[in-house]
């Protein structure tokens, strides 16, 4: 992924923009710190989700959702405080930089985007068994005009409230049967359909 030119499934994660001089500090890594000078726009040594948006196109050639910036910047916003300064940055390009190579693995045929076979196959090999009825409407969710296909900003936002809500199901479920009061899919159903 380049900055402002989309998804390409053969680059190797972020590459700075030409002529990026990052500011001077040696705990950061000096591409982390490039990144970081161009998406922080209003120079204020913080990035909110905004700019963090405007940095980020994904394979449709679209910026990333709000709820996925807002996401990542709240994973890694220590302070809550709603931005991320350098430090925090760097964990989050490193964690983008981690999902969009397994986001490149399930992307069988390098279109830039997941259909439903291949988030069925990414899910199964993560561990989970997920109807097919389950995979569409998370694809539903995911691409609410055509229904066919996930961006790698959806993809990360699924794998994230999956692996949330997983952890929190599994607090409750004392059984270890995989049921609480209602059934696991419809627990995600619910949790997702009202997270976005």
């Amino acid at each position: 992924m380049s900055y402002g030119q989309g998804y390409n499934p053969y680059n190797q994660g972020y590459a700075a923009p030409p002529g990026a001089f990052p500011p001077q500090n040696s705990q950061v890594s000096s591409q982390a710190q490039q990144w970081f000078a161009m998406v922080d726009r209003d120079r204020s040594g913080k990035i909110n989700a905004s700019e963090l948006q405007a940095a980020l196109v994904n394979g449709r050639g679209d910026h990333f959702s709000d709820n996925a910036c807002k996401l990542m910047i709240s994973m890694f916003d220590n302070d809550a405080s709603g931005t991320i300064d350098v430090y925090e940055f760097e964990k989050l390009y490193n964690y983008i930089n981690q999902w969009l190579q397994v986001f490149k693995t399930y992307d069988q045929d390098s279109s830039g985007h997941i259909e439903e076979s291949e988030l069925t196959q990414a899910f199964t090999q993560m561990g989970f068994r997920f109807s097919p009825e389950f995979i569409n409407f998370l694809v539903k969710k995911s691409d609410p005009q055509t229904h066919k296909e996930v961006s790698v900003d959806q993809f990360i936002v699924l794998c994230v409230q999956v692996q949330r809500f997983t952890e929190a199901f599994r607090q409750r479920d004392t059984q270890q049967n995989g049921t609480i009061t209602i059934g696991f899919e419809d627990f995600l159903t619910v949790a997702i359909g009202c997270s976005y």
